[in-house]
């Protein structure tokens, strides 16, 4: 067995290489944002979707922007608008008055790397026509079904202020992103270095360094790294915590959660810390890995009750307190 988990190591270690490509050259425009960078990897490597939640000027567009031209790929922005409709972004039939035919114009969603800027910005019907093509993988124009690129990756921003005139998403939509990261502030030391960079007279260029086969590739490799089945377990045991928290000692969040994790939780928070570990060149998943990337997987699956807001409790504490207190394999 240890000589399989040894064998693997050495792939994992040598197909992960390109990793530090893919930063090096995001690393050219962006400065920090490490952990943001990282998640996008993630979803990248796990073929799951990611929403990214942070006030404006955090280079959340710039991010996606530049991870999309480390890669040799189809890339798309969608402005996400209240006027926007559900055909501008899969597509619709045009009627030909020269043969009295109907031809199928695709819209922006027919690329490998989507970025839905301000997804909260756009009424439900379109919000559902982009969740249902991250779903399916697929779209259906007229009485055409249309399969979707591979990769295929939904990227989404939000803001979270300035919540007027904005269409939340719904929860049951909202579960369909593998990773919700919330994106802060850099320190001093970053934002000098960013202020100093984007005023200044040289703009970088990124070059891609992979193409859309090798991450193709890349996810098959990522779905071979070893996870012992303590930390399966482990995994079970943070989920189920957050559906019957007093089986697990929790009393004092009994009353503060009104619905746990979904099973997508479960399925993700394991693909998650197998693509954390290939980001380490490791080929076996640690609990760190499993912690490291709880709190993403986890925010946004679940639902607090009236008594947790009444007591400004988030969904993110209390994820943060199971994290804590959960017995590490």
């Amino acid at each position: 067995m240890d000589q399989d988990i040894q064998a693997i190591n050495a792939k994992i270690e040598k197909e992960s290489q390109f990793i530090d490509k893919v930063t090096e050259e995001i690393g050219k425009v962006i400065v920090g944002q490490k952990y943001m960078i990282e998640r996008l990897l993630i979803g990248l490597l796990s073929n799951g979707h990611v929403l990214l939640e942070g006030v404006p000027g955090l280079a959340k567009t710039l991010v996606v922007n530049s991870l999309a031209k480390s890669i040799q790929t189809k890339f798309q922005r969608i402005q996400f608008t209240p006027d926007l409709l559900p055909a501008d972004l899969i597509g619709t039939l045009i009627y030909n008055q020269n043969d009295g035919t109907f031809n199928t114009k695709k819209g922006p969603i027919f690329s490998n790397l989507v970025l839905a800027d301000e997804i909260n910005r756009s009424p439900a019907k379109v919000q559902s026509a982009l969740l249902e093509a991250m779903q399916e993988r697929q779209v259906t124009i007229g009485e055409t079904t249309f399969q979707l690129d591979d990769p295929f990756l939904v990227l989404a921003t939000q803001n979270p202020i300035e919540q007027e005139g904005t269409y939340p998403l719904p929860e049951a939509q909202i579960d369909r992103f593998m990773l919700k990261v919330v994106v802060n502030y850099p320190d001093k030391e970053e934002e000098l270095k960013i202020m100093r960079r984007m005023s200044g007279n040289t703009v970088a260029e990124i070059k891609p360094v992979i193409k859309a086969e090798e991450i193709i590739r890349a996810r098959s490799i990522v779905r071979e790294v070893y996870i012992d089945e303590k930390i399966d377990k482990y995994i079970i045991d943070i989920v189920f915590a957050t559906r019957n928290p007093e089986e697990y000692g929790f009393d004092d969040l009994s009353g503060l959660i009104q619905y746990g994790a979904s099973p997508r939780a479960s399925i993700y928070l394991r693909l998650a810390a197998k693509a954390h570990a290939f980001l380490r060149h490791r080929g076996y998943v640690t609990p760190e890995d499993v912690r490291s990337i709880g709190l993403d997987v986890l925010r946004h699956r679940i639902i607090v009750t009236y008594e947790a807001e009444a007591e400004e409790v988030t969904a993110e504490n209390i994820v943060r307190k199971i994290l804590n207190r959960i017995e590490v394999p």
